[in-house]
């Protein structure tokens, strides 16, 4: 199989149904993105539509074999963040469960790293359920510092998931000054 990853500045082809579909996989699988189940085609649709439309969201996809089937968001703060403006964050970080295994997941948070270090952005910030132990593994062995739990984070199934908090350095915070 092969694997690759790209920043998506538009959608071509067939990369918006393929990217709900892996959106809805991964939702059915657990892996959260806010929804205990898909919310519908024409939802998902409009959501990652809107992600392509927001100046301060920059969305890298995974392929399997040129299948879309992974993403990874990069958030830079807006405007009226000045007194955070060295500090981005990684969202809507999902591989689908047919496309695991192949690396996608590390493939991703490299690009947004890379991504966030040439504009400039010397913290990363990350926040992942408790429940979702592939990920933290894989924040933990990429270099992510556990900062801190809230026990309320998510409400699923009728009990609550505890989230926990993350940031990495990507640059001696000194290189601000």
């Amino acid at each position: 199989m092969s694997t690759r990853v790209e920043r998506l500045t538009e959608f071509r082809h067939a990369d918006l149904t393929e990217l709900v579909q892996a959106t809805e996989d991964a939702i059915r699988d657990g892996i959260g993105f806010n929804w205990m189940l898909p919310p519908g085609k024409d939802i998902l649709e409009t959501y990652w539509k809107g992600v392509l439309v927001v100046p301060e969201r920059v969305l890298f996809v995974g392929r399997v074999d040129g299948t879309l089937a992974a993403s990874i968001q990069l958030l830079k703060p807006g405007p009226s963040k000045e007194t955070s403006s060295f500090c981005a964050q990684i969202d809507a970080h999902f591989v689908a469960p047919w496309a695991r295994g192949h690396g996608l997941a590390k493939l991703l948070l490299e690009a947004a790293e890379r991504e966030a270090r040439s504009q400039g952005f010397t913290v990363l910030r990350l926040s992942v359920r408790e429940t979702q132990e592939a990920a933290i593994k894989l924040y933990e062995e990429c270099g992510y510092m556990h900062w801190g739990t809230l026990p309320t984070y998510e409400f699923v199934n009728a009990k609550m998931i505890a989230g926990r908090f993350y940031y990495k350095h990507l640059e001696p915070i000194t290189m601000l000054v």
